[in-house]
């Protein structure tokens, strides 16, 4: 039996019997291993060597700093400086989820905590208001996974990891992309907004922009010092997420005081926890990915792919449509993993850039956690709303719509990724 079909079949089977992420990667690999009559000392040495990388010391110190900022009061503040700004539109608090999501992104790296930071913040006010909840829980969904297209990105970080490209570059890469996506989706909450009748009864104000601007400007700053600091060279990719952590403890302990011995020690353990399933995830993928590079299953994907198309248009359409069908059903630090090795190599033959490709492959994936049947950032939202999965998915098809729309525009129009990274690397 050809490895391929094994793959297939190991794959399946244990992802249907539904075990974790990482335990399913990691026995399917290791049945492969045997099949294809591999040593077994090979893949833990390559589980290793995946996660012994200074680079990825960035994951965890990113995932602290998200948290830290999560707890510490700064994204209240974020919400607030948000909803002076687009408090007085139609849907007001819907384009609020939106508008602080961006803000929220920009300091934590991860869609997850976004949901969920601003979720908790917006959504119990958008239930007092007359918002649907199922309404208020698709929004933050798809709004939630800006957290991973506007950097700092973690899934950034792993692509550029993977392929040995910038972390810098793709990072700048992001901005555009991400102000895409998220303006995709205001188009939509102003036509459902004009449609169902949610209206704002606010009156815009200057005074409450300049004050709650004032109120946020610690967390306003925070990428400002990451991103200024990796383009000036004062510090690394890896080093921004220490400083990004820090300042995070620093201001929302002595700045805003939300934070205390007891939170600080939660944040901690639960950032310990999250790091290790993360970084447990890449080496079990990792070794999945060598095995397939290591037995020509990968090249027998790409050749199958070449043998399509030559045509660059046709193959950025397919890696669209394969890296969609991925995020629906693949977590998405496993779904680059695996999938990234195949595609990247045939990319670079068509002369995709690979900054250009990781923002479509970062896109893609972060739009898969708003999408059935995974859809992680929907069960965080609904969780908070208090509405079943099933009820947000109802309201949710325009905003994933949107969203494609977003990812197939950067896909197919490579300047809106490459102009800043094209402009400040010369």
């Amino acid at each position: 039996m050809d490895v391929l079909l094994v793959v297939v079949i190991t794959m399946t089977i244990t992802f249907s019997i539904g075990l974790p992420i990482a335990l399913a990667i990691g026995w399917a690999a290791l049945i492969c291993f045997f099949y294809a009559d591999l040593p077994v000392a090979a893949m833990v040495q390559r589980m290793y060597s995946s996660t012994n990388t200074f680079t990825l010391a960035a994951i965890p110190f990113f995932m602290l700093a998200g948290a830290l900022m999560e707890v510490g009061g700064l994204s209240s503040r974020l919400v607030r400086f948000a909803m002076s700004i687009v408090g007085t539109l139609n849907g007001a608090l819907a384009h609020v989820q939106i508008l602080a999501s961006c803000f929220f992104a920009a300091v934590s790296g991860s869609a997850p905590a976004t949901a969920a930071a601003i979720g908790s913040a917006l959504i119990p006010e958008m239930e007092r208001e007359g918002y649907p909840r199922e309404f208020s829980a698709a929004v933050q969904s798809v709004a939630g996974t800006i957290g991973t297209i506007i950097p700092p990105s973690i899934p950034m970080v792993i692509y550029a990891v993977a392929t040995g490209s910038s972390i810098g570059k793709i990072f700048l890469a992001g901005i555009i992309p991400g102000i895409v996506y998220a303006l995709s989706l205001m188009v939509v909450v102003a036509y459902q907004s004009k449609k169902h009748g949610y209206k704002s009864n606010r009156v815009f104000s200057w005074e409450e922009v300049w004050l709650s601007f004032k109120d946020a400007i610690w967390a306003l700053l925070v990428p400002a010092i990451i991103l200024g600091g990796i383009y000036s060279g004062v510090f690394t990719p890896t080093e921004a997420g220490v400083v990004a952590a820090v300042y995070g403890l620093i201001a929302g302990t002595f700045i805003y005081k939300e934070l205390n011995f007891k939170k600080i020690v939660k944040v901690f353990a639960d950032s310990s926890i999250n790091t290790a399933m993360v970084l447990l995830i890449i080496a079990a993928s990792s070794a999945f990915s060598w095995l397939l590079s290591r037995t020509g299953a990968a090249r027998e994907l790409g050749l199958w792919f070449t043998g399509i198309t030559d045509n660059t248009y046709i193959f950025i359409g397919l890696a669209l449509l394969l890296f969609f069908i991925a995020g629906t059903a693949l977590e998405t630090i496993s779904a680059i993993l695996i999938l990234t090795p195949i595609i990247f190599p045939i990319a670079q033959q068509l002369g995709i850039d690979p900054i250009h490709l990781g923002i479509i492959v970062t896109m893609t994936q972060s739009h898969g956690m708003a999408t059935p049947p995974l859809g992680e950032c929907i069960n965080i939202s609904a969780s908070i709303a208090g509405c079943s999965f099933d009820a947000t998915v109802s309201r949710i098809w325009p905003f994933l719509l949107a969203g494609a729309i977003a990812c197939a525009l950067v896909a197919f129009v490579p300047q809106l990724a490459m102009f800043l990274p094209n402009l400040l690397y010369k």
